[in-house]
């Protein structure tokens, strides 16, 4: 079964004059009852920050946080000591866990656009950890669903996560199909960048989401070359 939640559905916020952001699930000053989470996803916010601004310091607990870049580069400081710049096209993940604090800005003189992803744990009271790597997303191979982070440790070659999900990225050009196969016991969540994709045969444009149960098999094609991400989410807490 398919949901289908249109671009012009999203929460929009604008707390600070340098932030502008679209909360997919209930975030800050948005609640939702009804949408609080899709399986382990707690939160999808598609981000931009304007140059030279950013988020000071604040604490996260119980939570996996996950980061993908997509255009500028975002400066990421925490009280775990790590100082590092995450680009476009790389990926980072930091595990809360018993509790850090952590500041966010964007020290460029442009944009800076990112996805920020909030996954509940596995498990609660993990030491925090972090970890970042350059997978080249945006650019990278075509035509396929390429894995950035996950819990399943079957995956290599990508960023490690306390969730028992998987991120995936796809460039798909025009007229070309993939093919993600699922089991009823699984969610998958589908959110576009650009182009226009059909999915089982809906139709999704740019910053529309597919929110998917029950389906043994997800049919992807792209009418105009398209990007977008793929989420594999357990549908079971026990699973998470």
């Amino acid at each position: 079964m398919l949901k289908y939640i249109s671009a012009a559905d999203r929460h929009h916020a604008a707390p600070a004059a340098w932030l502008n952001s679209y909360f997919l699930f209930s975030f800050a000053d948005y609640f939702d009852r009804d949408n609080l989470h899709f399986g382990p996803l707690r939160v999808f916010n598609d981000d931009s920050v304007a140059a030279q601004s950013g988020f000071p310091q604040h604490p996260h607990s119980e939570m996996e946080i996950v980061t993908l870049v997509l255009e500028g580069e975002i400066t990421h400081q925490d009280t775990m000591g790590n100082k590092t710049t995450i680009k476009a096209g790389e990926v980072q993940r930091m595990t809360a866990g018993s509790g850090l604090a952590h500041s966010e800005f964007n020290r460029q003189d442009k944009p800076l656009h990112l996805y920020q992803l909030w996954f509940i744990p596995g498990q609660k009271g993990l030491t925090p950890s972090y970890e970042q790597k350059d997978i080249g997303f945006l650019s990278g191979n075509k035509n396929e669903l390429v894995p950035l982070v996950t819990g399943q440790k079957v995956l290599e070659d990508v960023v490690y996560m306390n969730s028992n999900s998987t991120v995936y990225w796809s460039n798909l050009s025009a007229d070309k199909e993939i093919e993600f196969k699922t089991f009823p016991i699984r969610l998958t969540f589908i959110y576009v960048k650009e182009g226009v994709i059909f999915v089982n045969g809906t139709e999704l444009g740019p910053n529309d989401q597919a929110r998917m149960t029950d389906d043994d098999v997800v049919q992807i094609r792209a009418s105009k070359d398209a990007q977008f991400i793929l989420i594999d989410l357990p549908a079971s807490e026990a699973n998470y």
